[in-house]
């Protein structure tokens, strides 16, 4: 049995299973706002949600998993940018299961190997375990898709058309979720960090992806991915929350921000 472990559970999120959950369950009770009924979408096919611990944003991932809950998914599949580790290309986790604190989490290993069969640009490097912007998902994936497997793809030197390509494919069939995996702006002071995040927060709502030129999103080649798509098949966008770290730190000189949002019908 092999399995993708953690490593940043204990530093980004609560590694001790009560902990953590009731974590997510403080997430809940700060939720007081509802999407108006206009607003609403029916059919969520795929969520965009920051990776930072969870004391920064995790409120704000938890939006957005918490909508999502009511999609019954076979997979879930969470794409991110890798941080630490140069990829041509991106990678796909081949284990047996996700470790989480609050339980491990199947992985639909023959899934993921037929994807690396017919994509090229899929591999599976082994050093992409050490990835947070995808682990991060795994918790809130385990809470509120209890029986849904995962799937992890990690990218780094990557055309955004391949992952249009790659995404297009995975949303042909209702089984599957997507989750896109950014943080926006990072380490500018409060006012500079809000302007450019307006800018990323725009082409989401407006899924006008020329203006994510201008947006320093880390995960910006999956976020135009999705918005592409978005487009083509007529999918609407709701952002649900935006925030920064400062909301925390109290610190105005260096930050990062943070959004979450819904693309379905």
């Amino acid at each position: 049995m092999s399995i993708r472990k953690t490593v940043v559970a204990g530093s980004f999120y609560p590694n001790d299973k009560n902990e953590l959950y009731e974590s997510i369950k403080y997430f809940d009770s700060l939720d007081k706002r509802n999407i108006n009924n206009t607003d609403k979408l029916e059919d969520i096919r795929a969520i965009i949600s920051p990776h930072a611990g969870y004391i920064y944003s995790g409120f704000t991932a938890n939006l957005a998993y918490k909508k999502a809950a009511v999609m019954k998914a076979k997979r879930v599949i969470v794409i991110g940018p890798s941080h630490h580790v140069y990829l041509k290309g991106a990678s796909v986790a081949l284990y047996d299961e996700y470790e989480t604190p609050l339980g491990n989490i199947n992985i639909d290993l023959d899934f993921s190997k037929d994807l690396i069969k017919e994509y090229d640009f899929l591999d599976f490097n082994v050093e992409c375990e050490f990835e947070h912007s995808s682990e991060t998902q795994a918790p809130f994936i385990k809470h509120y898709f209890s029986n849904s497997k995962i799937i992890e793809i990690v990218y780094g030197d990557c055309e955004h058309k391949d992952l249009v390509s790659l995404i297009s494919k995975l949303l042909s069939n209702k089984d599957n979720f997507i989750v896109i995996s950014t943080d926006l702006s990072h380490f500018y002071n409060l006012e500079e960090a809000k302007k450019l995040d307006s800018i990323c927060l725009e082409a989401i709502k407006t899924k006008d992806i020329r203006l994510l030129d201008s947006c320093e999103a880390c995960g910006k080649t999956g976020v135009k991915a999705i918005l592409d798509i978005a487009n083509k098949e007529n999918m609407k966008t709701k952002i649900l929350d935006y925030c920064t770290s400062e909301k925390v730190t109290n610190n105005e000189s260096k930050v990062v921000g943070y959004t979450s949002a819904l693309i379905g019908y």
